[in-house]
């Protein structure tokens, strides 16, 4: 279980901590919204009433800028150093890092998405030479993260829309596939699990992800996927972590309908050999879901995997 207090949680996380050397090129000040700059030089901007926002300017305007870009000093092994007290505080705890993104995250958000996924077919070559500089990138945080004692490394990265990938399964394949294969080989070199998280529906690569060897799936729509095609294709292999389904279940305020989705997320993701992590939306007011809403998924979780285990 991965909930909020009074609830249970059986996982300690670390993060990598700010280069101490690092500034924005800009700040803003505004009352009605936010924007800011983050470590890869993009500028983001988001509304008021929630702490989500997206990309309006990327680091790379035109490929050229590639040439003299800069990568984040992500691979500072001084910032691993309080992940690594925070992990030997928690000794009985399963230890879980953060990749500070995925290749495709990434490079969609120095772009931008929507000139990123026209570059996909356009410029496929300089996707592919940015992406080769940030899969080194990652494997290089992989090995400051192998010397924090951690148990596992996770990664946020969107795939899907709600019916369909991003971009097509054979282009995930051809482009986006390699990528994937050599972080999570790298990390299991180092004995390492790696997480996923994905918005979205990406049932298409799933099975791929699972023959990869990802260990553990972070999905906040796991309907969209379908349960039952998560439980024959994950059991044993990948966990499934997620909250009640934050599009379908959760926004009804229904307590007996909430608290019923909760108990089949463990009668079907967590049982005969299949591995659930129960868990919790980390920002609810944003999804227009009251607060107690999420509290009766996490209270039906507790209570119901006490008497599960106890049968």
């Amino acid at each position: 279980m991965i909930l909020p207090p009074p609830y249970p949680s059986d996982v300690c996380m670390g993060w990598i901590s700010e280069d101490p050397e690092w500034k924005p090129f800009q700040t803003w000040e505004f009352e009605d919204c936010k924007q800011w700059e983050d470590e890869w030089h993009n500028v983001w901007k988001c509304l008021p009433n929630t702490t989500r926002g997206e990309v309006i300017e990327g680091a790379i305007k035109d490929w050229d800028d590639l040439k003299s870009y800069k990568m984040p000093r992500m691979d500072l092994s001084e910032r691993y150093r309080n992940a690594r007290i925070t992990f030997d505080a928690a000794p009985d705890q399963y230890h879980l890092g953060f990749l500070p993104g995925f290749p495709f995250a990434i490079m969609r958000y120095m772009r931008t998405v929507e000139t990123f996924l026209m570059d996909v077919l356009l410029y496929p070559d300089e996707v592919n030479a940015l992406q080769r500089e940030i899969v080194d990138l990652l494997k290089r945080c992989l090995d400051h993260w192998a010397a924090t004692d951690c148990d596992g490394v996770m990664f946020a990265e969107d795939w899907g829309t709600q019916e369909r990938l991003l971009v097509s399964p054979k282009m995930w394949h051809e482009m986006f596939e390699w990528g994937f294969r050599e972080i999570v080989g790298h990390a299991r070199s180092l004995n390492i699990d790696i997480w996923m998280h994905s918005c979205g529906y990406i049932r298409d690569i799933i099975p791929t992800l699972v023959e990869i060897g990802i260990k553990a799936l972070q999905l906040d729509q796991p309907t969209l996927s379908g349960l039952d095609f998560l439980a024959e294709t994950c059991h044993g292999k990948t966990a499934i972590w997620s909250p009640v389904d934050i599009q379908r279940d959760l926004p009804t305020g229904d307590e007996a309908y909430i608290r019923e989705r909760a108990r089949e997320l463990i009668d079907k993701l967590g049982a005969n050999g299949g591995g659930f992590i129960c868990g919790a939306y980390p920002d609810p007011e944003s999804l227009a879901v009251k607060p107690e809403w999420q509290g009766w998924a996490s209270d039906e979780f507790a209570r119901y995997s006490i008497k599960m285990a106890s049968q």
